[in-house]
């Protein structure tokens, strides 16, 4: 076969099929070449020999302005969005059903409409009234939010082009459908297709996007993994049904720090910010018990204090039972491996229960030695000081390695009434004065001082 051959006028980018004097486009003379093609393929299944149009490159230190941001007024939304909601942008929030997503949305809205965006709440699950009904039970029955009760993608971004919002809130991507798919509404074509389109339709008229999305038994959203890496922003609502918090946690935001969480109490009246979580989460805690310390964690940019509760037991089977809610059942048997091997100290025969007080979730390794005290204090029967938090990450090896912040998580325990800290001897950062510090080299001498053995 014969190479193609492609003409362009290297003035204005028009391509001839053959060479002339004169480019019949824009009329200049001798300003045709000849150009090799892009892709000398296939035309159906290459790019063949038409050419594009040319992308203006910029260099890294071009300055650009920081994108403006809207603030809802609700602090715990701004903080986890990054500070605000940036135009143009799509956010993606899954979270278990009944958590409280479509309230949390429908709360968000009306503060946006309240600060002079121009807000849609487009609803594929529930009717028009179902959602006013919501609204005057929050005491937002007055909000300049207007509702729409559609799954069909055609017709909804027709209305958005006409009505060109400032923020679209679509609940939820598993029920909208498109005609151009001939899949049912929530296969993985059609949640790929609907999420395309409504991306690009964020990105083309300046308007932001938020999808609702369902979660797997697992936790995570349902639907292709690619809907995750299209949006700007991922956000995670958790919860335990028997507890009245929930947490609003950022794992993805191209526009602000990933892990940052917004703490969230459900009441009668809707979800209320909470402005102190630690002191939230320790509200109930027992003065002095057995098994029970306090951990000061970091969560996003902001300090974070919960109690692990630990239990440890003879076990009447065989096989001892290892229960965790609230952190990873993986790095568990790897403390207790590492307290047996290191310390001499076996929970062979022993079931162990561990829980993270008020549903909260914590996945950061600086857990581990507060982790290993509840372990220690619930099998000794003996219970750390009162006023005393601990964090540090174990290795293998049982030495213990500095994590950052320290500084940070001390203040936050110095306000909250603690007055000292068990905690890796290489930490950097200083303590607030007046609040001591029990550097510890590894996990065996934190036994030794704790618990009188090692």
């Amino acid at each position: 076969m014969a190479k193609s051959q492609i003409f362009t006028c290297s003035a204005c980018g028009a391509s001839h099929s053959k060479w002339s004097g004169r480019c019949d486009a824009c009329g200049e003379w001798n300003s045709i070449v000849e150009e090799a093609p892009l892709s000398t393929g296939p035309g159906k299944k290459a790019l063949g020999g038409l050419k594009g149009r040319q992308v203006p490159l910029l260099e890294l230190n071009t300055p650009e302005a920081p994108p403006p941001r809207s603030q809802s007024g609700l602090d715990e939304l701004d903080r986890v969005l990054g500070g605000g909601l940036v135009p143009a942008s799509a956010t993606l929030v899954g979270g278990d059903p009944g958590i409280g997503k479509s309230t949390l949305l429908l709360q968000a809205a009306a503060r946006f409409a309240g600060a002079g965006l121009s807000c849609i709440y487009v609803s594929g699950e529930e009717a028009s009234a179902q959602v006013r009904m919501r609204a005057q039970r929050l005491g937002l029955g007055d909000a300049a939010v207007r509702l729409a009760a559609e799954t069909n993608l055609r017709d909804i971004l027709t209305t958005l082009d006409t009505e060109r919002p400032d923020l679209v809130i679509i609940d939820s991507i598993q029920t909208m459908w498109t005609d151009t798919v001939e899949a049912a509404p929530g296969s993985v074509s059609q949640v790929r297709s609907a999420a395309h389109e409504l991306v690009t339709f964020a990105k083309r008229r300046g308007c932001s996007v938020i999808l609702v999305g369902h979660v797997t038994k697992e936790g995570q959203i349902a639907g292709p993994r690619v809907v995750e890496h299209m949006v700007d922003t991922v956000l995670y609502f958790e919860g335990e049904r028997g507890h009245q918090f929930r947490i609003l946690r950022a794992v993805k935001n191209r526009f602000g720090p990933a892990d940052e969480i917004g703490v969230f109490e459900m009441t009668g009246g809707g979800l209320t910010e909470v402005a102190n979580p630690s002191a939230l989460f320790l509200s109930d805690r027992e003065a002095r018990a057995p098994g029970a310390v306090v951990f000061s964690g970091i969560e996003g940019t902001r300090p974070v204090l919960v109690e692990f509760q630990a239990l440890v037991a003879p076990s009447p089977t065989p096989q001892a039972r290892r229960t965790v809610v609230g952190w990873d059942s993986s790095r568990l048997a790897m403390i207790l491996a590492v307290l047996e091997a290191r310390c001499g100290i076996p929970f062979v025969g022993l079931d162990v229960y561990l829980n993270v007080a008020g549903g909260m979730r914590v996945s950061e390794p600086a857990a581990d030695l507060a982790v290993a005290a509840a372990l220690l204090s619930a099998r000794e029967d003996a219970a750390l000081p009162s006023d005393m938090v601990v964090f540090g990450e174990i290795s293998l090896s049982g030495a213990l390695r500095p994590v950052s912040q320290t500084e940070n998580r001390l203040k936050e325990a110095q306000k909250l009434g603690f007055s000292q800290a068990a905690l890796p001897d290489r930490s950097s950062g200083s303590a607030p004065t007046g609040f001591g510090t029990r550097p510890v080299k590894d996990l065996a001498t934190f036994v030794g001082e704790m618990f009188g053995a090692g």
